[in-house]
């Protein structure tokens, strides 16, 4: 049954999900914390999936904590070290999961996983894009060649 590797991979998929939001809040950069709203979008999708899968097999996904902390990362090149982190992390869980996901027997939640393993490895790409300074992460605007166009506005995340 697939039930406990689904459970284990929504933990890990939620864990990712809240280190991104707390990650979106270090990053100002315009384009790039657009990124990190799309793949935070993207995740919550994916966790809505697996909750689907995880209640047709007969279990219920845990309570999400309320918030992630991750007090390790602050100062001038905050961006910097959460585009690095988030692409290791990334390409941590992909390779983690792979050959787990590959051994499953049911067709389906294999490829809901698989589908969730791919749009991981896209935010990989997202990340090292954003860690080489590309602006245009999410596509290009008409008329404009990557430049930055601003920052984020710290107010944007009080709550």
């Amino acid at each position: 049954m697939s039930l406990p590797l689904l459970l284990e991979f929504y933990s890990d998929k939620l864990g990712a999900l809240l280190r991104h939001q707390a990650h979106a809040r270090l990053v100002g950069q315009y384009d790039a914390n657009n990124a990190y709203q799309y793949i935070i979008n993207r995740e919550d999708v994916q966790l809505g999936w697996l909750a689907t899968a995880v209640a047709e097999a007969g279990g219920a996904v845990p309570d999400a904590p309320a918030t992630f902390a991750d007090t390790a990362v602050s100062g001038k090149n905050a961006s910097r070290t959460v585009f690095q982190s988030d692409a290791a992390d990334a390409g941590e869980f992909i390779n983690r999961w792979r050959p787990r996901v590959e051994a499953l027997t049911n067709a389906r939640h294999r490829g809901m996983l698989r589908v969730i393993l791919g749009e991981t490895r896209e935010q990989q790409r997202f990340f090292e894009q954003a860690l080489a300074g590309r602006t245009d992460l999410l596509g290009r605007r008409a008329g404009v060649d990557g430049e930055a166009i601003g920052e984020v506005l710290p107010t944007r995340w009080i709550e």
